[in-house]
């Protein structure tokens, strides 16, 4: 198990601190897996630097896809045009 920090910005990190924000979608530009622990940086797109709040979840269910691994649900036009949600099950 390891440790993976990622930049948050302050209005969704907000929403992770209060439990309202229970997923994360990220470019797959990284290695992470079930049972890792994310650490999330609050950091502020206007000032370009970290607040020096954090927090650490541990990582649950991963997916990984491409647009056109999508494509054998949706048709790409209508991906294109309406994009995807991501949606969190409680």
């Amino acid at each position: 198990m390891k440790k993976v920090e990622k930049k948050v910005w302050p209005e969704y990190f907000q929403q992770i601190v209060d439990n309202k924000k229970t997923f994360e979608l990220r470019l797959n530009d990284f290695e992470i897996e079930e049972g890792d622990t994310l650490v999330l940086k609050e950091w502020d797109p206007k000032t370009k630097s970290y607040t020096g709040r954090e927090i650490e979840k541990e990582v649950g269910y991963v997916g990984k896809w491409k647009i056109e691994e999508l494509e054998k649900f949706w048709p790409k036009k209508d991906i294109d045009s309406k994009g995807i949600q991501v949606i969190s099950l409680k």
